[in-house]
C-alpha cells in the first residue's frame, strides 16, 4: 500500500496542541513531509548539535530547545519495515513546553498507518511560525478574526 502526504496529513490532525486545543495541521505547524527514499537521511533518530552550521537553523529535539541554539534533532520510530516518513514542523514559540509531547504524538499517529516504518520529526524554527500560517478553522476555534 503506497502511502500519500495527505494520509500522513489526516492522521497528524489527530495531534493536538495541548495548550491551544486545535490540531498542528491547522495550526500551519507542518512544513512538509516526504514519503519513501527522499525521507532518508543520515542519523535519524539521532539527536546532534552542529554548532556553526551555515543555514543556522534553529533546532529543537524532544528534550527541549537545543541548548547550542544551532543544530538538527530528530525523532525516529524503530521499525523499518516500511517506506520512511519524514516530518518537518515547528512549534508556535522556541521554548514551545508542548514540544516533546507533539514530537510523540506526532511519531505515534503517522507510526500507525499501515505501511510506515521509520518516523523521523524534524523541528525547524525557521522560518518562524506566525499565526498567518493557521487555517480559518483554527483561527475560528481560537477566536481570531
Amino acid at each position: 500500500m503506497s502511502i500519500s502526504e495527505d494520509a500522513v496529513l489526516e492522521k497528524l490532525k489527530n495531534v493536538i496542541d495541548p495548550e491551544l486545543f486545535v490540531n498542528v495541521v491547522d495550526l500551519g505547524l507542518i512544513y512538509e513531509v516526504k514519503i519513501g527514499p527522499e525521507a532518508m537521511s543520515e542519523g535519524a533518530g539521532e539527536a546532534t548539535t552542529a554548532p556553526g552550521d551555515a543555514d543556522k537553523e534553529n533546532l529543537v529535539d524532544a528534550g527541549g530547545v537545543d541548548s547550542g541554539g544551532v543544530g538538527e534533532a530528530t525523532a525516529a520510530a524503530d521499525d523499518a519495515t516500511g517506506e520512511p516518513v519524514k516530518i518537518e514542523m515547528t512549534m508556535t514559540s522556541p521554548a514551545c513546553p508542548a514540544g516533546p509531547q507533539l514530537i510523540a504524538g506526532a511519531k505515534k499517529e503517522v507510526g500507525s498507518l499501515e505501511g510506515v516504518g521509520n518516523v523521523e520529526v524534524k523541528i525547524v524554527l525557521d522560518p518562524p511560525w506566525t499565526p498567518d500560517r493557521m487555517t480559518e478553522d483554527a483561527k475560528d476555534q481560537l477566536g481570531i478574526f
